[in-house]
């Protein structure tokens, strides 16, 4: 087949493009860089850098695709509560010139990455597909937009949409920007080198962390699956796990005496949140199988990063 990965630089978008590679497909890659490194994918991936909002690019790039894999996106929930409008333009406005640019050249899937942070706080835990969403940052509500967007122009002109919201994915080569860095690589860092680890809240809150490679199983799934078009998926473990647990997870591992201070001023975020997976085991036949024990160790043994400081 021949894909279009937006955002196909970024973390998940360059284990998910290079996987594709390897199982024999055309690929193709638009990133603006801005969040990505172009290095890290496959010689074979056609590369080009660009804006969503650039439809003749789009138009270009979209020529004889089979089915597009949406992953172009600004993901800080931080920084969009700074943000919005950028945020709104991206993830919002980016997905609608995705949709045109689709439709003008015939394009008849697109596979979107949402995320688990549409659900905000809810009631009662797992959280299922049907569970009203309930999105508490200008990210969370980009992302549940834009899902709205995909799947009611998707009906209009007959394109297949399905939707994945991704929770706390993790894994080697994850960016760890110096403001606003994802949970996972941040502690482990911390961990690493000696550093206190900075727990907002209690540490009590919970989260659904997924590796990467799981993530892609589910994601390439989609592309081949029946049965899946506007459907919503939620992609996760299905694992509960504290931040606190997550630190004693990391100093387990590493061996490493942790010194821990908690920020009982900076929120936490919600309470607890964790997928139901059933509908992605059904529909997709989605087995995660590395437990966050083996995706930690994992990140230790492939990133330069956490073995230069070990």
């Amino acid at each position: 087949m021949r894909f279009l990965v937006t955002g196909g630089a970024g973390f998940l978008g360059t284990v998910l493009s290079n996987r594709l590679v390897s199982d024999g497909h055309e690929v193709l890659v638009l990133d603006d860089l801005s969040n990505g490194k172009r290095e890290g994918l496959h010689p074979s991936v056609v590369f080009a850098k660009g804006d969503m909002d650039d439809i003749p690019l789009l138009w270009s790039l979209l020529h004889q695709v089979d089915c597009v894999y949406h992953l172009a996106a600004r993901v800080s929930v931080a920084q969009s509560i700074l943000y919005p409008r950028d945020y709104s333009r991206v993830n919002v406005g980016g997905t609608v010139s995705l949709m045109e640019a689709m439709r003008d050249t015939g394009v008849r899937r697109v596979i979107f990455t949402s995320s688990g942070a549409v659900y905000g706080h809810q009631p009662t835990q797992p959280v299922h597909e049907n569970d009203l969403p309930s999105p508490d940052s200008p990210y969370a509500v980009s992302k549940w937009s834009a899902e709205q967007y995909i799947h009611s122009i998707g009906a209009l002109w007959g394109i297949e949409t399905v939707a994945l919201r991704i929770f706390n994915a993790y894994g080697p080569g994850q960016s760890l920007p110096h403001s606003h860095a994802p949970v996972v690589p941040r502690f482990l860092q911390q961990v690493m080198t000696g550093g206190s680890v900075v727990i907002f809240g209690s540490g009590t809150q919970s989260r659904d962390f997924v590796y990467v490679t799981d993530v892609v199983d589910a994601l390439v799934s989609a592309a081949k699956a029946s049965g899946v078009n506007r459907q919503v998926i939620n992609i996760g473990s299905g694992v509960e796990t504290s931040v606190e647990s997550l630190v004693n997870s990391m100093a387990a591992i590493s061996g490493k005496e942790v010194s821990r201070v908690y920020n009982p001023e900076k929120s936490g975020g919600v309470p607890r949140l964790v997928a139901d997976i059933s509908r992605a085991r059904m529909l997709l036949g989605f087995d995660p199988h590395r437990t966050l024990e083996k995706g930690l160790r994992l990140i230790l043994q492939e990133d330069s990063r956490f073995r230069a400081v070990s």
